[in-house]
Parts: structure tokens; sequence; C-alpha cells
């Protein structure tokens, strides 16, 4: 039996800024605890909330991305439950009343081919403080509480893990091409929510729902999805669909499972009401179309551009566009002349093969475009074979010194034609019977020619010159 999944995905995502949602407290990545901290971000009494418009404008950019509706006002609701790591007791949210955006969609690619999720809206709320859980204690750090958060809520219109992470790869994009968030896993800035269920193929009615709550990397979204796949469709095929159940499960990325934290007997009633210290603001159309004309070229458009106007391949263009910082490095070698093409074979090659081996990201990269253009320029003017620019290159970046300061004499290529010709001359003299031979049909000894020219040369002759010197002294 066949059994479709079906999914829906929470993305949280930390919103760039200088200071938090309400208070002055300082929005940055921090590794000591408590030092982004001010007494509203821990609810002390006699502290009020002060909304940050950078926040709001941020939120209506990428709501203008996704293609949704927005509101004709901004609306903070409580949404009311108790954890240690909300100081206040309530949450500071808009899902449940006028979210920042509703009815979106966007179109990702998953294994060549386009699809689009429709998402049913994106909401404002409040970050909570972290727990730091030991053997037999805790820890709350408030440097997270009270950062904004943009959350996107899709429809149950995913299929595939293949195309969950497709989703979360394209959002974190726009993300980061728009500068509203870092969008870092690493620095936990995006967190995941995963919402799947079992249908048999035929069946007009979804299965029992499972929420995996708070998953930290998108490979572990993928895990996840495909366990928990296999994990249901084993009991569907056993009999034992009722061993499914309504509940919220967590990955363990040590054991590679979901595990159960909490059963969902009943939908929890968090008391939503309308916060009574933060003051409805209208949202102006005027303001609107301000954003809309900020959006800068968002991947899409730029893999477009590279297709169409640079003449790359649909997977160069696609490989690039993937990453920001990538994409920026690439047109800023473009800025500098060298030739499309070549530029785009240099990043999807050596420099990305560098990158991930060294785990390293482009904006560490200590070759500069500069760097690289007068690697390339070396290479076509023939002072250099290619060869040889890979081994600089890698020298370079090893040696962190600029590429020329490991040009000599005594690696350059050698493009004298006089000189080369010469060579070649002397050589072909003392091979009569292969020359016999490669005219009268063997045009494979052709290669054995510019093998010898190479051995000779210590490897150093122009490859282009070799050929074409050889060509004409061959057809004498």
């Amino acid at each position: 039996m066949n059994y479709i999944p079906t999914i829906g995905l929470e993305m949280h995502c930390e919103v760039k800024t200088n200071s938090k949602i309400f208070s002055r407290a300082k929005n940055s990545y921090s590794d000591v605890p408590n030092s982004n901290v001010l007494p509203l971000d821990m609810a002390f009494p006699g502290t009020l909330p002060v909304l940050n418009k950078e926040v709001i404008r941020k939120a209506l950019m990428m709501s203008i991305c996704l293609g949704c509706q927005q509101p004709d006002e901004i609306i903070f609701e409580r949404k009311n439950y108790f954890y240690p790591d909300l100081p206040t007791g309530y949450q500071l949210t808009q899902q449940n009343g006028k979210p920042i955006g509703i009815n979106g969609k966007l179109m990702v690619e998953v294994n060549g081919e386009e699809k689009i999720i429709y998402i049913n809206n994106i909401h404002q709320e409040v970050d909570t403080a972290s727990l730091d859980h030991y053997f037999d204690y805790s820890l709350i750090d408030y440097n997270r509480s009270g950062v904004p958060l943009l959350e996107c809520v899709t429809e149950p219109c995913i299929h595939s893990a293949e195309e969950a992470v497709a989703f979360l790869e394209t959002m974190r994009n726009i993300y980061k091409y728009t500068d509203i968030s870092e969008a870092d896993t690493k620095k936990g800035q995006i967190r995941c929510d995963v919402n799947i269920s079992l249908a048999k193929e035929d069946s007009k009615e979804l299965g029992t729902r499972v929420e995996i709550k708070n998953i930290n990397s998108f490979s572990a979204v993928y895990d996840a999805i495909i366990y928990e796949i296999k994990r249901q469709t084993q009991l569907l095929e056993s009999g034992e669909e009722n061993k499914i159940e309504k509940e919220t499960r967590r990955w363990n990325d040590e054991k590679n499972i979901t595990e159960t934290m909490r059963t969902k007997e009943d939908a929890i009633d968090y008391k939503y009401f309308v916060d009574p210290n933060i003051p409805k603001i209208k949202i102006e159309k005027e303001w609107l179309e301000e954003i809309r004309k900020q959006i800068p070229m968002l991947p899409n458009e730029r893999k477009k551009l590279y297709i169409n106007k640079y003449n790359l391949s649909d997977y160069d263009a696609s490989v690039i566009v993937k990453d920001k910082d990538i994409a920026d490095y690439f047109e800023a070698c473009i800025k500098i002349n060298i030739e499309p093409k070549i530029a785009a074979n240099w990043v999807t090659t050596q420099i990305l093969g560098y990158l991930n081996n060294n785990e390293l990201e482009i904006t560490e990269l200590f070759l500069t475009p500069t760097m690289l253009k007068t690697i390339v320029d070396m290479i076509s003017i023939g002072t250099i074979s290619t060869k040889q620019a890979k081994e600089i290159f890698f020298k370079a970046l090893n040696e962190k010194k600029k590429p020329e300061e490991f040009i000599s004499s005594e690696n350059t290529q050698l493009s004298d034609e006089a000189e080369l010709n010469k060579i070649i001359k002397n050589i072909l003299t003392q091979y009569p019977n292969q020359i016999n031979e490669y005219k009268s049909g063997k045009d494979n000894l052709f290669d054995f020619f510019v093998g010898q020219v190479m051995k000779e040369t210590k490897g150093k002759a122009n490859p282009v010159l070799t050929k074409k010197i050889l060509t004409k002294e061959l057809e004498k």
C-alpha cells in the first residue's frame, strides 16, 4: 500500500535589527549569557513596551516578498501560557488576529522542477528566553527574550522531505537577500516545527497529524521527516494506526529518531486578547509602496539575469544564487571585468570546493575578486597555464599571500613563439618514423608530440601555442 505524506511547516526566523522588538536592549548573538538584557526583557514590574518600527518595516517587506495580503493595522495579542523561559507569562504575537501577511505563495525548485508552496500566514511575534538543561538543574539566558521573530506558516501542501528543505532554503535566501535576517542556523536564528501525517493514496482524508517541535537545522528537518514517514508507514502497514497519536515529538540528533514530548488530547486554550499596552497602528498605503520599492533583486530574479544576460547554465546560476554572499562575490568579479562564464567556473568549482573542504563561508575567503582577476588575467595573456593557475590559487589561500607573489621566471609559462618553435623543430627531427605514421593517418600521435614538448619544457610550454606550431610544422 502506498501512503502519501502531507506536511505543513512553521518556520521561525529572527529579524535583524539593532535593538529588540519592544526594548532598547541589543539584538545580537552573544555567547555571554544575559549580556543583552534590560528590565523589560525579564518582565520587571513597571516596564512598558515601545514598538520598534524597523521590525515592522522588515516584517511587511517579507510579507510583500511572499505575495501576501497585508493588514490595514498592526495589532499585537497576548498568547497566554506559563513556562520558565517566558517571564511575562504570555507571548506577544499576531497569529490569531491580524497577521502581517495572509494567503501568500512561494515558488521553489525541487529536483529541477518548480513547485508552488502556499502560505497560510506570516506573523510577528516575540522570542522567549532560552533554557540550558543540566543533570539536576536548568539555567535561563534572557539574551533571546524579546528578540523579534517572524513565523511563516505554510498550508499542508508539501509532500516530501525534499520539498520541505527546498522551501526552507528559498525562505532563508529571501531573508538574506533582503537583509531582513542573517538567517544563520548555527546561531539558532532559524527554527522549524514540522507537522506531518500519512494517508492512503486513494484516501480523501488526511491521517493523524504529528508535530515535530523546534528543529534547528535543515538537515535535521530532512532526517526527521524521513524518519517520521518510515515510522508511521510501519505502524500503518502493521495495522497499528491507533498508535499514531496526535502528539508533539522532538528530534533526537544523537539517536536520529523522533521522541514523544507530550500528547495533544485537545487544543490548548491560549486565551488570546489584544495587548492593552501596545496601541493599534494604522498601515498607510504610501508606506507599503515605499517598502515595496526597497526590495532588492531576489534569488529567482538574479538566476534569470545570470542565464539571460551572462549566458550561464541553469545549473551554474542555481548554485551561485543559492547563497547571497556567493552571488555578491560573483557579481563583484563581473564588475571588475572578469568574463562571467570564467567567473562562474571559478566560483562553482575551485572556490566552493575549497570552502566546503575547509568549512568556511565565502565572507571568510582570503582570495578577493581582485586577486582572482590577477590569476585569470595571467592565464589569458599566457603567463601561466590553467594547471599553474590552480596551484597558485591554493598557495595564495593556504599561505594568505597575493597570487602575484607566486609568479617567477621559474614557474611562468613558455610563450615565446621563436623559442618554442626552435624546441619543437628539434624534437621533430628525433621522431621521423612517428611523423610518417602521423601523416599516414595515425592522428593520435599528435598528442605524443605535444607530450614530448611538455617533457622537454618541464610542463612550461604554452599548450595553445604548442599545438599551433606543431600543426604548422607537421603539415610541411
